[in-house]
């Protein structure tokens, strides 16, 4: 059994958020890319997608989903594919309540920082505010502050990007100058 295994099997076993999530009952959670040069870090399981459907950026009958379409449009600038690069979330079980979120974080934090040092990217994206909240230790006001800006962390490069779900005014647009920040970076 690897380390990351080992990680999943601590997940699974895990009771640290008790009734406030659903487990997540894939069998890892990493979804592991190409190379680990680049890692994507999300908030937690899609509800209608990893979660259900076992498949990364994908609904139960392996339709892309809407994020998962505006995510793509992005790495096209980087000329990368989201089905080929490491993803992982920050929170590893479902949250049954949003506000549920930060304890769920805390809670999560260790293992995601464990799963980092296996992976050891180069850059980091995090998907909206949640995760790069996580990661820069809750260390600002507003998430428009930090977004779009790079953060050495334990050696990686961060760089928060607004979510990419369709719902978002800033999902596409706004992240359009953050890659091409990050074509220059990797």
């Amino acid at each position: 059994m690897n380390e990351l295994e080992k990680i999943d099997k601590q997940v699974h076993n895990c009771s640290s958020c008790g009734e406030m999530v659903e487990k997540f009952m894939n069998s890892s959670t990493v979804y592991l890319g190409e190379d680990n040069d680049l890692v994507i870090i999300g908030e937690a399981p899609a509800n209608n997608g990893w979660r259900k459907s076992h498949m990364l950026w994908k609904d139960i009958n392996g339709k892309v989903l809407p994020s998962g379409v505006v995510l793509q449009k992005l790495f096209d600038i980087i000329n990368r594919d989201i089905f080929k690069t490491t993803f992982l979330e920050a929170v590893k079980c479902y949250p049954l309540e949003r506000k549920n979120l930060k304890v769920c974080s805390k809670n999560c934090k260790h293992i995601m920082m464990k799963q980092l040092s296996i992976l050891k990217p180069k850059v980091i994206i995090t998907l909206g505010e949640a995760p790069t909240r996580i990661l820069l230790n809750g260390d600002f006001k507003k998430f428009g502050d930090v977004v779009g800006n790079i953060y050495e962390i334990d050696d990686y490069k961060v760089i928060p990007i607004y979510h990419p779900s369709p719902v978002s005014p800033m999902s596409y647009k706004g992240n359009v100058p953050i890659f091409e920040k990050i074509k220059d970076l990797i």
